[in-house]
């Protein structure tokens, strides 16, 4: 058992080090997988999927600016946070929406369009709340590998928001 604690202690060392731009390679690799298995799967992402990959990016950007950029730490830490907050609202809706029954999937109607013509068609912030509403494509579950896409994701949300403020507290401890 202690060996395992040494070897979690090591590898949260090396993390921290270079805590943002390791932060930055694992969102960056979270799409890059779902990007994979869509391919050699042959899944189709609903809008909700692909909004959950552009804010896996988006935290992925924010952190890659916060690896290589010291100064105005206090408004890094809102952008990712809220990348993050928002990445688990977004999994936190799919997940209600794959768990509702057929009833309830028949009046949503929101996701009948990809997500990039949702929001060409209704704005930025028409097409994100559109394809929030959410809709019966965003119901089926493709792939799962003892939890779903939109599980994972809230389970990796959840984990960079834990470390995220472990790191956080960790800096206002040396203040």
């Amino acid at each position: 058992m202690s060996q395992v604690l040494h070897f979690i202690e090591k590898l949260w060392e090396i993390y921290v080090k270079r805590f943002h731009l390791n932060n930055a390679i694992l969102s960056f690799g979270i799409i890059i997988l779902a990007w994979i298995m869509d391919i050699v799967l042959a899944l189709y992402a609903c809008p909700l999927c692909i909004l959950t990959r552009y804010v896996f990016g988006t935290f992925g950007f924010f952190s890659l600016i916060a690896a290589f950029n010291d100064s105005f730490k206090n408004l890094q830490n809102i952008f990712i946070f809220g990348s993050l907050f928002f990445g688990v609202g977004v999994t936190s809706r799919q997940i209600y929406i794959q768990n509702l029954s057929s009833e309830g999937l028949t009046n949503l109607s929101g996701c009948g369009m990809p997500l990039e013509t949702t929001i060409e068609f209704y704005g930025f912030f028409g097409g994100i709340y559109r394809t929030l509403q959410g809709g019966p494509s965003c119901a089926e579950e493709g792939w799962r590998f003892i939890f779903n896409f939109a599980e994972w994701g809230l389970i990796f949300f959840l984990i960079f928001i834990f470390v995220n403020l472990l790191n956080v507290f960790k800096a206002l401890k040396k203040v």
